[in-house]
């Protein structure tokens, strides 16, 4: 799991005088039957599929560009997800840069129980690009 320093800044950052970012919900989605391996739970790509979604919204929140996922880091799974679970993923920008951010995603499953539990965790760098997929500075005015 990626854990971001006390003040959610890396040293080198381009606003270290801003607050430490909050985790925020970016994604809720039910699973379904269509999602599952041949073990009855839900298919891995089915999550990072989302990871990367989660990381898009994450990045969209901080400036209206096109975004793409430079880097996926350590996908940890630590537990299945199963039909039926509401599973929720919560993003923090870890480290911003010029033109990418770096998002941590924590994905939590809810049981039909009604127990929450953690279940994967990851880390993104998205980078805004321009329409001919070239970096630009995510600060600047919207692209899309």
């Amino acid at each position: 799991m990626v854990r971001p320093n006390p003040t959610g800044y890396a040293p080198g950052m381009d606003e270290p005088d801003r607050p430490a970012a909050e985790r925020r919900l970016a994604l809720r989605v039910v699973t379904r039957p269509p999602d599952t391996n041949h073990y009855g739970t839900i298919f891995g790509g089915v999550i990072m599929s989302l990871i990367d979604q989660a990381g898009f919204v994450h990045a969209r929140t901080l400036g209206q560009h096109r975004w793409v996922t430079a880097a996926i880091d350590r996908v940890e799974f630590k537990q299945a997800v199963y039909v039926g679970d509401i599973v929720s993923l919560h993003t923090q920008t870890v480290r911003t840069g010029t033109t990418s951010v770096t998002v941590a995603v924590e994905v939590e499953a809810e049981r039909t129980n009604g127990r929450c539990v953690p279940v994967t965790s990851a880390t993104l760098t998205m980078v805004a690009v321009d329409g001919d997929g070239r970096p630009i500075p995510f600060r600047s005015p919207p692209s899309v």
